[in-house]
Protein backbone atom coordinates (compact mmCIF):
# COMPACT_ATOMS: atom_id res chain seq x y z
CA UNK A 1 0.00 0.00 0.00
CA UNK A 2 1.14 3.53 -0.75
CA UNK A 3 -0.28 7.04 -0.32
CA UNK A 4 -0.95 9.69 -2.94
CA UNK A 5 -0.26 12.51 -0.44
CA UNK A 6 1.86 10.90 2.29
CA UNK A 7 2.69 14.27 3.90
CA UNK A 8 -0.84 14.34 5.35
CA UNK A 9 0.14 11.41 7.58
CA UNK A 10 2.53 13.74 9.39
CA UNK A 11 -0.49 15.68 10.62
CA UNK A 12 -1.93 12.70 12.50
CA UNK A 13 0.21 12.87 15.67
CA UNK A 14 -0.03 16.69 15.70
CA UNK A 15 -3.83 16.78 15.39
CA UNK A 16 -4.35 13.96 17.86
CA UNK A 17 -2.07 15.63 20.37
CA UNK A 18 -3.82 19.01 20.04
CA UNK A 19 -7.31 17.51 20.37
CA UNK A 20 -6.34 15.45 23.41
CA UNK A 21 -4.67 18.45 25.06
CA UNK A 22 -7.77 20.66 24.74
CA UNK A 23 -9.98 17.80 25.86
CA UNK A 24 -8.01 17.44 29.09
CA UNK A 25 -7.82 21.21 29.59
CA UNK A 26 -11.56 21.72 29.19
CA UNK A 27 -12.73 18.80 31.32
CA UNK A 28 -14.86 20.20 34.15
CA UNK A 29 -16.81 18.34 36.89
CA UNK A 30 -20.59 18.26 36.49
CA UNK A 31 -21.32 18.68 40.25
CA UNK A 32 -19.10 20.12 42.96
CA UNK A 33 -18.88 18.71 46.47
CA UNK A 34 -17.03 20.04 49.48
CA UNK A 35 -15.76 16.52 50.22
CA UNK A 36 -15.68 13.29 48.25
CA UNK A 37 -14.72 11.03 51.15
CA UNK A 38 -18.21 9.54 51.29
CA UNK A 39 -17.90 8.44 47.65
CA UNK A 40 -14.46 6.85 47.95
CA UNK A 41 -15.87 3.39 48.58
CA UNK A 42 -18.23 3.49 45.62
CA UNK A 43 -16.68 1.96 42.49
CA UNK A 44 -17.16 3.27 38.98
CA UNK A 45 -19.70 1.49 36.80
CA UNK A 46 -18.76 0.21 33.32
CA UNK A 47 -20.71 3.11 31.82
CA UNK A 48 -18.52 5.60 33.62
CA UNK A 49 -15.34 3.81 32.59
CA UNK A 50 -16.42 3.64 28.93
CA UNK A 51 -17.63 7.24 28.95
CA UNK A 52 -14.28 8.47 30.21
CA UNK A 53 -12.54 6.71 27.32
CA UNK A 54 -14.81 7.88 24.51
CA UNK A 55 -12.16 10.48 23.64
CA UNK A 56 -9.98 7.68 22.28
CA UNK A 57 -12.76 6.63 19.91
CA UNK A 58 -12.92 10.19 18.63
CA UNK A 59 -9.13 10.23 18.15
CA UNK A 60 -9.36 7.02 16.11
CA UNK A 61 -12.09 8.60 13.95
CA UNK A 62 -9.88 11.64 13.36
CA UNK A 63 -6.90 9.45 12.45
CA UNK A 64 -8.99 7.45 9.96
CA UNK A 65 -10.24 10.65 8.33
CA UNK A 66 -6.69 11.92 7.91
CA UNK A 67 -5.51 8.58 6.50
CA UNK A 68 -8.33 8.65 3.94
CA UNK A 69 -7.34 12.21 2.96
CA UNK A 70 -3.77 10.98 2.34
CA UNK A 71 -5.11 8.86 -0.52
CA UNK A 72 -4.29 5.26 0.42
CA UNK A 73 -4.12 2.93 -2.56
CA UNK A 74 -2.96 -0.55 -3.45
CA UNK A 75 -0.56 -0.86 -6.36
CA UNK A 76 -1.53 -3.32 -9.07
CA UNK A 77 1.62 -3.45 -11.21
CA UNK A 78 2.21 -5.42 -14.38
CA UNK A 79 5.28 -5.31 -16.61
CA UNK A 80 5.48 -6.92 -20.01
CA UNK A 81 8.90 -7.78 -21.42
CA UNK A 82 9.71 -8.66 -25.00
CA UNK A 83 13.19 -9.96 -25.77
CA UNK A 84 15.02 -11.05 -28.87
CA UNK A 85 16.52 -14.12 -27.28
CA UNK A 86 19.74 -15.78 -28.38
CA UNK A 87 20.17 -19.54 -28.42
CA UNK A 88 23.60 -20.56 -27.15
CA UNK A 89 25.29 -23.94 -26.83
CA UNK A 90 28.36 -24.15 -24.62
CA UNK A 91 30.72 -26.86 -25.87
CA UNK A 92 33.25 -27.69 -23.15
CA UNK A 93 36.27 -29.96 -23.42
CA UNK A 94 36.33 -32.51 -20.58
CA UNK A 95 39.22 -34.63 -21.87
CA UNK A 96 42.14 -35.76 -19.73
CA UNK A 97 44.35 -32.81 -20.67
CA UNK A 98 41.91 -30.49 -18.85
CA UNK A 99 43.40 -31.89 -15.61
CA UNK A 100 46.43 -29.62 -16.06
CA UNK A 101 46.68 -27.17 -13.16
CA UNK A 102 47.98 -24.00 -14.76
CA UNK A 103 44.99 -21.88 -13.66
CA UNK A 104 44.23 -20.40 -10.25
CA UNK A 105 41.12 -19.42 -8.25
CA UNK A 106 41.72 -17.27 -5.15
CA UNK A 107 45.46 -18.03 -5.37
CA UNK A 108 44.69 -21.73 -5.26
CA UNK A 109 45.95 -23.87 -8.13
CA UNK A 110 43.11 -25.82 -9.77
CA UNK A 111 42.63 -27.79 -12.95
CA UNK A 112 41.40 -26.22 -16.16
CA UNK A 113 37.98 -27.83 -16.06
CA UNK A 114 37.17 -26.44 -12.62
CA UNK A 115 38.07 -22.93 -13.73
CA UNK A 116 36.01 -23.27 -16.91
CA UNK A 117 32.98 -24.45 -14.94
CA UNK A 118 33.33 -21.49 -12.59
CA UNK A 119 33.61 -18.92 -15.41
CA UNK A 120 30.86 -20.52 -17.51
CA UNK A 121 28.47 -20.39 -14.55
CA UNK A 122 29.08 -16.63 -14.26
CA UNK A 123 28.44 -16.29 -18.00
CA UNK A 124 25.13 -18.16 -17.67
CA UNK A 125 24.03 -15.80 -14.90
CA UNK A 126 24.55 -12.84 -17.25
CA UNK A 127 22.34 -14.29 -20.01
CA UNK A 128 18.96 -14.24 -18.28
CA UNK A 129 16.83 -13.89 -21.44
CA UNK A 130 18.62 -16.54 -23.52
CA UNK A 131 18.16 -20.25 -24.03
CA UNK A 132 21.43 -22.03 -23.26
CA UNK A 133 22.49 -25.64 -23.71
CA UNK A 134 25.59 -27.64 -22.77
CA UNK A 135 27.66 -30.15 -24.75
CA UNK A 136 30.75 -31.77 -23.22
CA UNK A 137 33.25 -33.85 -25.13
CA UNK A 138 36.29 -36.05 -24.86
CA UNK A 139 36.62 -38.96 -27.33
CA UNK A 140 32.87 -38.56 -27.89
CA UNK A 141 30.48 -35.64 -27.53
CA UNK A 142 27.44 -35.73 -25.24
CA UNK A 143 24.56 -33.31 -24.82
CA UNK A 144 24.44 -32.75 -21.07
CA UNK A 145 21.63 -30.21 -21.29
CA UNK A 146 19.53 -29.14 -24.30
CA UNK A 147 18.92 -25.42 -24.85
CA UNK A 148 16.72 -24.19 -22.04
CA UNK A 149 15.70 -21.08 -20.12
CA UNK A 150 15.90 -23.03 -16.85
CA UNK A 151 19.38 -21.83 -15.99
CA UNK A 152 19.38 -23.37 -12.51
CA UNK A 153 18.88 -26.81 -14.04
CA UNK A 154 21.60 -26.02 -16.59
CA UNK A 155 24.06 -25.04 -13.85
CA UNK A 156 23.28 -28.16 -11.83
CA UNK A 157 24.12 -30.27 -14.91
CA UNK A 158 27.31 -28.27 -15.45
CA UNK A 159 28.36 -28.93 -11.87
CA UNK A 160 28.12 -32.69 -12.45
CA UNK A 161 30.65 -32.63 -15.29
CA UNK A 162 33.88 -34.20 -14.05
CA UNK A 163 37.19 -35.33 -15.54
CA UNK A 164 36.98 -38.90 -16.76
CA UNK A 165 33.17 -38.97 -16.60
CA UNK A 166 32.91 -39.46 -20.39
CA UNK A 167 34.85 -42.71 -20.51
CA UNK A 168 37.39 -43.00 -23.33
CA UNK A 169 39.84 -40.12 -23.50
CA UNK A 170 40.46 -37.97 -26.55
CA UNK A 171 39.40 -34.65 -28.08
CA UNK A 172 36.57 -34.89 -30.62
CA UNK A 173 36.24 -31.26 -31.69
CA UNK A 174 34.33 -32.14 -34.86
CA UNK A 175 31.84 -34.28 -32.96
CA UNK A 176 31.27 -31.52 -30.40
CA UNK A 177 30.48 -29.01 -33.15
CA UNK A 178 28.14 -31.49 -34.79
CA UNK A 179 26.28 -32.11 -31.51
CA UNK A 180 25.96 -28.38 -30.86
CA UNK A 181 24.71 -27.72 -34.39
CA UNK A 182 22.16 -30.50 -33.97
CA UNK A 183 20.73 -28.64 -30.98
CA UNK A 184 20.53 -25.31 -32.81
CA UNK A 185 19.72 -26.06 -36.44
CA UNK A 186 15.94 -26.03 -35.94
CA UNK A 187 16.00 -23.02 -33.62
CA UNK A 188 13.96 -19.99 -34.66
CA UNK A 189 16.06 -17.60 -32.58
CA UNK A 190 17.35 -14.50 -34.32
CA UNK A 191 20.92 -15.38 -33.33
CA UNK A 192 22.43 -18.84 -32.79
CA UNK A 193 25.84 -19.22 -31.17
CA UNK A 194 28.22 -21.99 -30.16
CA UNK A 195 31.04 -21.23 -27.70
CA UNK A 196 33.61 -23.98 -28.10
CA UNK A 197 36.38 -24.32 -25.50
CA UNK A 198 39.21 -26.80 -25.79
CA UNK A 199 42.86 -27.17 -24.82
CA UNK A 200 43.94 -29.78 -27.35
CA UNK A 201 43.92 -31.01 -30.91
CA UNK A 202 41.25 -32.94 -32.76
CA UNK A 203 42.33 -36.56 -32.32
CA UNK A 204 39.05 -38.46 -31.93
CA UNK A 205 35.67 -38.82 -33.58
CA UNK A 206 34.76 -39.36 -37.23
CA UNK A 207 33.62 -35.83 -38.11
CA UNK A 208 36.04 -33.31 -39.56
CA UNK A 209 35.88 -30.03 -37.56
CA UNK A 210 35.94 -27.79 -40.64
CA UNK A 211 33.19 -29.80 -42.30
CA UNK A 212 31.11 -29.40 -39.13
CA UNK A 213 31.89 -25.66 -39.12
CA UNK A 214 30.65 -25.33 -42.71
CA UNK A 215 27.43 -27.09 -41.72
CA UNK A 216 27.05 -24.63 -38.84
CA UNK A 217 27.48 -21.73 -41.26
CA UNK A 218 24.73 -23.18 -43.46
CA UNK A 219 22.31 -23.00 -40.51
CA UNK A 220 23.41 -19.46 -39.61
CA UNK A 221 25.28 -20.56 -36.49
CA UNK A 222 28.38 -18.70 -35.32
CA UNK A 223 31.11 -20.60 -33.45
CA UNK A 224 33.29 -18.67 -31.06
CA UNK A 225 36.37 -20.75 -30.23
CA UNK A 226 38.51 -20.52 -27.10
CA UNK A 227 41.90 -22.11 -26.64
CA UNK A 228 42.53 -22.65 -22.92
CA UNK A 229 45.93 -23.21 -21.39
CA UNK A 230 49.41 -21.82 -20.99
CA UNK A 231 51.83 -21.93 -23.92
CA UNK A 232 54.63 -23.17 -21.66
CA UNK A 233 55.12 -26.37 -19.69
CA UNK A 234 52.25 -26.92 -17.27
CA UNK A 235 51.93 -28.90 -14.01
CA UNK A 236 50.04 -32.12 -14.65
CA UNK A 237 48.96 -34.47 -11.83
CA UNK A 238 50.05 -38.11 -11.87
CA UNK A 239 50.37 -40.95 -9.37
CA UNK A 240 53.61 -42.54 -8.25
CA UNK A 241 54.12 -46.19 -7.34
CA UNK A 242 52.64 -45.63 -3.87
CA UNK A 243 49.46 -43.95 -5.16
CA UNK A 244 50.53 -40.46 -4.16
CA UNK A 245 49.75 -37.47 -6.37
CA UNK A 246 52.82 -35.93 -7.93
CA UNK A 247 53.15 -33.27 -10.58
CA UNK A 248 55.05 -33.39 -13.82
CA UNK A 249 55.72 -30.47 -16.11
CA UNK A 250 54.35 -31.40 -19.52
CA UNK A 251 53.67 -29.70 -22.85
CA UNK A 252 50.06 -29.85 -24.03
CA UNK A 253 49.66 -29.16 -27.72
CA UNK A 254 46.80 -27.06 -29.05
CA UNK A 255 45.70 -26.64 -32.66
CA UNK A 256 45.19 -22.87 -32.65
CA UNK A 257 45.19 -22.71 -36.44
CA UNK A 258 42.19 -25.04 -36.58
CA UNK A 259 40.29 -23.08 -33.93
CA UNK A 260 40.90 -19.84 -35.82
CA UNK A 261 39.65 -21.35 -39.08
CA UNK A 262 36.49 -22.67 -37.39
CA UNK A 263 35.70 -19.21 -36.00
CA UNK A 264 36.49 -17.45 -39.30
CA UNK A 265 34.37 -19.92 -41.28
CA UNK A 266 31.29 -19.03 -39.24
CA UNK A 267 31.89 -15.28 -38.91
CA UNK A 268 32.95 -15.41 -35.26
CA UNK A 269 36.24 -14.93 -33.39
CA UNK A 270 38.99 -16.99 -31.78
CA UNK A 271 40.33 -16.23 -28.28
CA UNK A 272 43.26 -17.56 -26.25
CA UNK A 273 43.00 -17.87 -22.46
CA UNK A 274 46.23 -18.46 -20.56
CA UNK A 275 44.91 -17.79 -17.05
CA UNK A 276 41.67 -17.37 -15.10
CA UNK A 277 41.42 -13.62 -15.60
CA UNK A 278 41.88 -13.81 -19.37
CA UNK A 279 39.27 -16.58 -19.55
CA UNK A 280 36.76 -14.43 -17.65
CA UNK A 281 37.48 -11.50 -19.94
CA UNK A 282 36.90 -13.66 -23.02
CA UNK A 283 33.45 -14.76 -21.87
CA UNK A 284 32.64 -11.17 -20.92
CA UNK A 285 33.72 -10.04 -24.39
CA UNK A 286 31.55 -12.66 -26.04
CA UNK A 287 28.71 -11.55 -23.76
CA UNK A 288 29.12 -8.01 -25.09
CA UNK A 289 29.36 -9.14 -28.70
CA UNK A 290 26.20 -11.26 -28.50
CA UNK A 291 24.00 -8.95 -26.46
CA UNK A 292 20.29 -9.61 -26.10
CA UNK A 293 17.99 -6.74 -26.98
CA UNK A 294 15.29 -6.30 -24.35
CA UNK A 295 12.41 -3.87 -24.40
CA UNK A 296 10.19 -3.38 -21.35
CA UNK A 297 6.69 -2.00 -21.35
CA UNK A 298 5.30 -1.34 -17.88
CA UNK A 299 2.23 0.24 -16.42
CA UNK A 300 0.68 0.64 -12.98
CA UNK A 301 -2.90 0.39 -11.85
CA UNK A 302 -4.10 1.54 -8.47
CA UNK A 303 -6.95 0.29 -6.34
CA UNK A 304 -8.11 3.23 -4.25
CA UNK A 305 -8.52 2.36 -0.56
CA UNK A 306 -9.91 5.78 0.42
CA UNK A 307 -13.53 4.52 0.80
CA UNK A 308 -12.53 1.80 3.30
CA UNK A 309 -10.91 4.23 5.75
CA UNK A 310 -13.58 6.90 5.21
CA UNK A 311 -16.49 4.51 5.80
CA UNK A 312 -14.75 3.06 8.86
CA UNK A 313 -14.38 6.58 10.28
CA UNK A 314 -18.06 7.35 9.62
CA UNK A 315 -19.20 4.11 11.28
CA UNK A 316 -17.11 4.77 14.37
CA UNK A 317 -18.35 8.36 14.52
CA UNK A 318 -21.93 7.13 14.25
CA UNK A 319 -21.29 4.58 16.98
CA UNK A 320 -19.90 7.29 19.24
CA UNK A 321 -22.94 9.54 18.66
CA UNK A 322 -25.38 6.71 19.36
CA UNK A 323 -23.62 5.68 22.56
CA UNK A 324 -23.27 9.20 23.94
CA UNK A 325 -26.99 9.88 23.35
CA UNK A 326 -28.27 6.58 24.75
CA UNK A 327 -26.56 4.33 27.29
CA UNK A 328 -23.67 6.74 27.91
CA UNK A 329 -25.77 9.90 28.07
CA UNK A 330 -24.49 12.27 30.71
CA UNK A 331 -26.73 14.56 32.78
CA UNK A 332 -25.65 18.18 32.41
Amino acid sequence: MEFKDPWILLLIPVCLGVVYYFYRANTQPTLRFSSVDSFSKIGNSWKVLVSERMIFLRLIVLALFLISLAGPRKVLEKTETSAEGIDIVLAVDASGSMAAEDFRINNRRVNRLEVVKNVVEEFIDQRKADRIGLVVFAAHAFTVCPVTTDHEWLKSNLERVELGSLGQDGTAIGSSISSAVGRLKTSKAKSKVVILLTDGVNNAGTIDPLTAAKAAKTFGIKIYTIGAGSKDLVPFPAQDLWGRTVYQNVQIDMDEALLKRIAQETGAEYFRATDTESLKEIYQQIDRLEKTKIEQFGYKEYKELFPYFFVAALLLLLAELVLTHTVLMRIP
